[in-house]
């Protein structure tokens, strides 16, 4: 007769979080003690950082992927996809090393993907009542999100939300592209295509005082114009598909 305690372990699903970071020795031990309470494993994937990021992750348990160098953000969502699956990850949360998102609230994506009323879940910040975002980002992450929602029957809040959940099947069948920020939007638009169940969740988002400048801008532009190149693009395969 098998082990009772052993059959349970099986049973229970595999949740692993990996967070993409770059240049983030203040924060990321912290984060990475505080995930490990929520998740099984925690993967760090270091970005090509420059300082001791890589050293205090691994020194607070988790284990570290090194780019080697600076890739950037998409190549670094692509690799935590790689190493959830190598891994054998059923759920994967992936969120932010710089202390903006709050480990305490991996449950809160967790819960609609373990009671299997989703496939993916987005950690949003328009959710709640205490939005705390600096203007001039929730203006252009408005921008982003509405060129997403335009014309799709699948909407959601917070295309620009680096807090998300995904299923193992997710995992597996991701086939994504991009190298930058816009990884957020080309991840969305292959889950719609491909009828996946999105669910959103509410989550605090913590910001360091900033000011407008040009870099933000020129990022804001840059994802507004890649939302219209990858709807463009999916509805260009979506039309050669059906006349073959």
């Amino acid at each position: 007769m098998p082990d009772l305690d052993q059959s349970l372990q099986r049973s229970k699903p595999k949740i692993i979080a990996a967070i993409p970071c770059y240049n983030t020795e203040p924060s990321i031990g912290d984060v990475v003690l505080s995930a490990k309470k929520h998740v099984d494993r925690v993967l760090v994937i270091d970005d090509g950082s420059g300082d001791g990021t890589e050293e205090v992750a691994k020194e607070a348990g988790a284990m570290v992927v090194s780019h080697g160098a600076n890739r950037g953000y998409g190549k670094a969502i692509k690799t935590c996809l790689r190493e959830a699956e190598t891994n054998a990850a059923d759920i994967l949360v992936v969120m932010d090393g710089d202390g903006q998102h709050n480990p305490q609230e991996i449950p809160l994506l967790l819960e609609p993907l373990l009671k299997g009323e989703a496939q993916m879940v987005i950690g949003s910040r328009f959710l709640t009542d205490k939005v705390n975002m600096p203007y001039y980002r929730k203006f252009g992450i408005g921008v982003i999100t509405f060129l997403f929602n335009l014309g799709s029957r699948t909407k959601v809040s917070d295309t620009q939300s680096g807090f998300r959940a995904y299923s193992k099947e997710i995992i597996e069948s991701f086939l994504l592209s991009e190298e930058g920020m816009s990884i957020s939007i080309e991840s969305l638009e292959e889950a719609r295509r491909n009828g996946v169940i999105i669910k959103e969740v509410p989550v605090s988002c913590a910001y360091a005082p900033s000011t407008v400048n040009l870099n933000a801008i020129r990022h804001g532009l840059n994802v507004a114009f890649s939302v219209v190149r990858i709807r463009l693009k999916r509805i260009f395969i979506s039309r050669n598909n059906k006349d073959e």
